[in-house]
């Protein structure tokens, strides 16, 4: 198996278009992808039940997570990872389809590893690429 296959990547996103799109350019470049429709849903899956912090790290090499979602935003996630022990070596990329500098910076000094804007197009995948190769 290449590096690329054995790469676990979650995918947070509310829009189901959204989420199949990048889900298949990921599965297309031969990554294995999970999806979350929501952020609720993503720290269940990264062991954050109840908000709890997970006792042990999930087998994710990467979160992208889109930034606006009803509830709890894609900052609100990148913050909650950033902050856990057992998440914090986990990169996270955001992604919106508003291109607000305010709204990057901040995610950028929060600790997000990257901020793309949408739509995501095969040209991303080596950008995604870019920062968890380095981590396998």
């Amino acid at each position: 198996m290449d590096a690329k296959s054995q790469m676990h990547i979650l995918v947070v996103d509310d829009s189901v278009v959204d989420r199949k799109v990048l889900e298949r350019l990921l599965k297309n470049s031969s990554f294995r992808v999970t999806t979350a429709d929501c952020v609720k849903t993503a720290l269940e899956f990264l062991g954050c039940k109840d908000g709890n912090t997970p006792t042990k790290t999930p087998m994710v090499n990467l979160i992208i997570s889109d930034y606006s979602m009803p509830e709890l935003t894609g900052y609100d996630l990148l913050k909650r990872v950033k902050e856990s022990p057992a998440l914090k070596r986990i990169p996270v990329v955001i992604v919106s389809s508003e291109n607000i500098p305010n709204r990057i910076n901040r995610c950028l000094e929060e600790g997000a590893d990257d901020f793309l804007i949408k739509p995501l197009r095969g040209s991303d995948v080596s950008r995604l690429c870019s920062h968890v190769l380095p981590l396998l």
